[in-house]
């Protein structure tokens, strides 16, 4: 009797204390694959669908009218120039026949002075007073003290010398006449791509360092490229 309310008592004493123990609710959770989670987040996805590239965007004015812009550089060298707003085109168009009518003046005084000067020496002497010619030697008194007393340039030197300042006369006259035929077709074109062919709002230029290859004659043992400049024009 005493050995079973002993095991009885030893019983409900256990069960008391295991009562009064708390369950462990925080219970630890397996960490998530980091290496996985990391791959997921690093790999990012592709597309082989070519990208989309922005449309060119043309705006020809088709009031313009390159027939007005050739008749104004007739009339008036780089007025079709200012037409067509190249502005910048105008010094050059203006320099270039400024230096040609340059030219013609120069070379048609040269001429008249080696004309007389050839005209004088064919009379073997200074033309009298009076002579005709009397009055052209003292014009070119000067240069006739030079190139026949000093120099002593005979009646062919002369002559040849006037031929080629009249020769250079003539070129420079027709220079003239084709800068403004130049212009005035330079003008047509303008207003041409104005009106029609106006190139778009991506001009632009790209300089970059490239290397040659260089021709099978001119290749060396050293190297079969050279360096240059490469120029790429987006129209």
């Amino acid at each position: 009797m005493l050995k079973q309310l002993l095991t009885t008592v030893i019983f409900l004493c256990f069960a008391f204390f295991a009562m009064g123990q708390t369950p462990d609710t925080v219970a630890a959770k397996p960490k998530p694959d980091t290496a996985v989670i990391k791959n997921i987040d690093t790999v990012k996805r592709t597309s082989f669908a070519p990208k989309i590239k922005k449309e060119k965007e043309y705006h020809p004015d088709s009031t313009h009218k390159p027939s007005l812009a050739v008749k104004r550089s007739l009339f008036v060298p780089g007025w079709g120039q200012v037409y067509n707003h190249r502005w910048w085109k105008v010094p050059l168009i203006y320099a270039g026949l400024g230096m040609l009518g340059n030219a013609v003046i120069v070379n048609l005084r040269d001429y008249k002075v080696f004309l007389a000067l050839a005209k004088i020496t064919r009379t073997g002497g200074i033309p009298e007073p009076g002579s005709p010619l009397y009055a052209s030697y003292i014009k070119y008194k000067r240069e006739y003290d030079l190139y026949v007393v000093n120099y002593g340039a005979s009646n062919p030197d002369l002559e040849n010398a006037a031929s080629g300042y009249q020769r250079n006369f003539q070129i420079s006259i027709l220079s003239i006449i084709a800068v403004w035929g130049v212009q005035a077709i330079d003008a047509y074109i303008d207003a041409k791509f104005i009106s029609s062919y106006t190139v778009d709002n991506n001009l632009s230029m790209k300089v970059a360092p490239t290397l040659v290859p260089q021709p099978m004659y001119a290749a060396n043992f050293n190297s079969a490229f050279i360096p240059g400049l490469k120029f790429t024009f987006t129209l």
